[in-house]
Parts: structure tokens; sequence; C-alpha cells
């Protein structure tokens, strides 16, 4: 808004005032503008996203590979080298693979000089990785029926084995191919059908989806006793993402969450194994994490979402915050420009950084006594900074709503300096959300609340067993088989991803 000169006061005091306020709404505005820019055309993190990242690094190494591969043509020397070098570093194939040996012998084995017979003195073993690409079989299954002479009208034969596609023609490994491919390789059920038929095998998308839904359906309590054992935890992560979800009615998608609940004590050796359950609601209203954590008691650590609050009020949870959270913030302002206060928020939130990385992998009693000597006097030191700041900088700048944020936060910010068990971040539950977004990057949108509802089982599973180190299409396989054949619902915890040992005869069906 311009300032027309002569509604100017003419008092300098008052001018002086005026001019100030001009300044820092100026300054407001430049730095959203700048926010604006950065959210629009540059990068949304404080990191390179990992997927570009790999993709740049992919893009140079295939320029120096096909460099050296010119440059070995012509060099006979540098070729043996780089050979060498190749064998020493390679390591060894898993053991588990199958071998195909081929002996390369000599047509001749009389002594070139005074042919006499040659014995083996030693050999060179090279080992070699190939690849035979997926190639569908059927599993023909005949049941003799037997009749007999004597009695009229009696057949015997032998009952049908159960299968989770009852007159349909996958086995419960092709559908566990499926799941995994859409759930774990984010590969949507179109072009599923479209790699089937390059091998002349015509399945139609809306067939796969059959599979996957009846598959969902049948491990559904599965997830619900996942869900169990992290309730019965004493802490967890938490967050959630969006779910965009066709709404036929209204032509257009519409936005549901997935909130995710994670464990994982790895980093001060803990007992409880990984997991990660997934979990579909309509909203992000606040009643979701309530219904959904219902039971459990402990320490709950999560971002600003307020909905986790409501849940704390309660009394059986203790909210622990993220200083990846409040740390994105001040960076968000110490990238756009000069920022002093921001850069030394971010010198000391980089500290207790440092000190987390030193004592990683440690036990949690040790972890608390490093972080009561070292870490402690950095926090009593930066809420007093922080607000000393935010008393004489304008209320309205992002400034200043990144100090509010912090310091409103600040019992929960300071939760992990007394529990060994209780990480500085919430990035764990974070990186169990990524795999999400990969599949909402490709599949675009959930044809619907169940298809969301079913995307949220099957991914608990899979992303579990990829923390545990299992395979998920070995494990679905095998886990589809056995419901299939009757397991015991009494027996659910022995379906657990970390339970999960393959036997010889499933893994032959897996």
């Amino acid at each position: 808004m311009s300032i027309v000169a002569d509604t100017l006061p003419d008092d300098p005091g008052t001018l002086k005032v005026m001019l100030i306020a001009e300044r820092l709404r100026a300054e407001r505005l430049e730095q959203i503008i700048k926010e604006l820019q950065r959210h629009r055309f540059g990068r949304r993190a404080e990191t390179l996203p990992e997927d570009q990242l790999l993709l740049s690094l992919e893009e140079v190494e295939q320029v120096v590979a096909a460099d050296e591969a010119a440059e070995e043509k012509d060099a006979l020397t540098v070729r043996s080298e780089r050979v060498n070098k190749r064998r020493a570093n390679r390591g060894s194939l898993p053991a588990h693979l199958p071998r195909i040996e081929t002996v390369v012998d000599i047509e001749d084995k009389a002594c070139p000089c005074c042919r006499h017979a040659l014995h083996v003195i030693g050999e060179d073993v090279a080992e070699r990785l190939d690849i035979v690409p997926a190639q569908f079989r059927v599993l023909v299954t005949r049941r003799p029926r037997y009749g007999c002479r004597a009695c009229e009208g009696v057949v015997v034969q032998a009952p049908a084995p159960a299968r989770l596609i009852e007159g349909g023609i996958p086995t419960e490994a092709t559908v566990a191919q499926v799941l995994v491919s859409k759930y774990a390789d984010h590969l949507p059920l179109y072009r599923q059908a479209q790699i089937y038929a390059r091998q002349g095998v015509h399945l139609d998308r809306s067939t796969l989806a059959d599979w996957v839904g009846r598959a969902a359906f049948l491990l559904r309590p599965v997830h619900d006793r996942l869900l169990g054992h992290l309730k019965a935890s004493t802490k967890l992560f938490a967050d959630e993402t969006t779910a965009p979800v066709l709404d036929p009615g209204r032509g257009r998608t519409k936005t549901g969450q997935l909130f995710a609940y994670a464990r994982d004590d790895r980093a001060f050796g803990g007992d409880d194994p990984p997991a990660v359950a997934y979990i579909y609601a309509p909203d992000r209203k606040a009643e979701r994490p309530i219904a959904h954590l219902q039971g459990f008691t402990g320490v709950l650590q999560v971002d600003g979402y307020g909905g986790y609050k409501v849940l704390a009020e309660k009394g059986d949870v203790r909210l622990a915050f993220c200083w990846a959270h409040v740390r994105r913030r001040f960076y968000e302002l110490a990238a756009a420009g000069p920022a002093p206060i921001a850069t030394e928020t971010l010198e000391r939130i980089a500290a207790l950084y440092r000190i987390e990385n030193e004592i990683r992998w440690q036990s949690a009693d040790r972890r608390r006594l490093v972080r009561q000597e070292r870490a402690k006097p950095i926090l009593d030191a930066l809420e007093p900074f922080l607000r000393e700041k935010l008393g004489l900088i304008s209320q309205k700048t992002k400034l200043a709503e990144a100090i509010r944020y912090t310091l409103s936060r600040w019992e929960g910010l300071n939760r992990f300096v007394d529990d060994g068990r209780i990480e500085i971040d919430n990035n764990t539950v974070e990186r169990s959300i990524r795999p999400l977004a990969l599949t909402r990057k490709n599949a675009l949108f959930a044809g619907s609340d169940g298809g969301a509802v079913h995307w949220a089982i099957i991914a608990s599973l899979v992303e579990t067993c990829k923390l545990n180190g299992v395979d998920p299409q070995a494990y679905l396989a095998a886990v589809i088989t056995l419901i299939v054949q009757g397991h015991p619902n009494s027996a659910i915890d022995d379906l657990m991803p970390w339970m999960f040992q393959p036997v010889a005869k499933l893994a032959a069906v897996a």
C-alpha cells in the first residue's frame, strides 16, 4: 500500500514508528514470497529427496562406466588392473542361490612337451550372477474318482485342497506376488496386467483387484494382531499422511488419512521386534488416533499434529515431540537469506544431533546418562535464548512463529533427555511413511475407502517384513497358505512377520 506524502505526520517520532512498521511488513511479505518460490520451484526439505539423488547418481555412474569401457577397449593393462580390482572388491554371492556349474576344460590332456598324462593341480573358479526372467507355470491337480462295481452309486474321491480363490486360477504364491508388486514395488494393477500379457497370460485388472481384495480380507486378523502387539509396547512413534480416495458421487477424489504407528527399539538394543501398522481413516479428526490407540499406555513420539494432544490429555499417554520438525522451520528461515537467530538456533540443534550420533546403538541407560551430562545444558541454554529473542522481534514474523512452535512443545521436546528409549526425532516413522508416498505417487488414488483399508492392511505386513529382514513375498505366500489350510486363530502370533521361518514345503510354494 502506497503512502501519500500529505498524509504523513509531521512528528519525527511518529514517522519513525510508521517507517519501522512498514519495513517489518515488507520483510514479512518478502519472506512469504521466498517461501512460496521455494515451495513451487525449489526443494521441499532440508536435503535433496533420496529418489532424486539416487537418480542423479545412477546417471553419473552410467557415464563413468561407459567411459571406462571405452578406455579398457584400447588399453589392455588398464583392463587387467580393473578386472583384478573387481575380483577383490565384489564379495561373494549368497550361498542359498542355486549353482549351475560349467567346466571349461582343455581338449588334450597330454603334456605338450613329453606327452605324459597331465594331472589336476588346481583350478580357477569364477561366479557370475545370472537371472532367469519371471516365468509362469501351471500347477495341475488331479483328483481321481473311484467307484465300486459291487455297490451302485458309490463314488470315492479325495477332497479338493483349500484355496484362497475357490474356482480361480491363482496359487497363493501368485496372489502374494501381486500384493508385493503393488504395495512393495509400487506397481499398479494395470501395469502388472501389462507385464503378464507379455508372457501370454492375459489377466484383466479387475481380476487382479479381486485377488487383492480377498487376500486383504483373509489377512485382516493378522493386521489386527500386529496392531495389538504395537499397543502392548511402552513407546511408539505415530505419524499420518494423506490418502487420496476416489469419490464417485462427486466425480473427484477426497482426502483420507493413513495413520502409521511404529516401533523400533534397535537403536538402544531393545528386545521387541520392529514393526509398523497403518490404519486408514476418512478424516484427520482427533478421535481417530484415540480410537486406534485405545489401550496403549506409554510414550508416543509425534510431530506437531494437535490430535495427539487430545489423546495425551486423557492421561495414559505422554507425548515426545520431534526436533527434526523444529529444525526444519528454522532451516527454511536460514535458507531464505541472512537470519542470525535462526542460524544460531540451528547450530545449537546440530550440537544435539552430534551427541545422538555418538550414542546410537548404546543402551538406554547409557544414552540417558550422556544426554543428562551433555544435551541438557544445551537445552537449558536454548530456552532462555529463544524467549529473549521472541521478545525482541515482531510477533507476526515467521521467525516468531517458529520460536512459539518450539516453546509451546518444550516439555515434549525435552522428554528424550530423561528417557534413553526415546529418540530425538520422529524420523523412524517418517521412513515408514515414504513407501506409502511412492504407492500413492504411482497409483494416484485408492478406488474407494475399502481399497484404502486394504492398502493399510497389506502395506503393514509388507513394511514390517522389510523391517525384520524377511522376504515379503515368501512371507505372504506362506501365511496365506497356512490360513487357507485352517491355521488356528489361537496361534495367530505365529503368523507375525518376525516369527516367519520358511518351511521347506511352503518355501517351494513361495
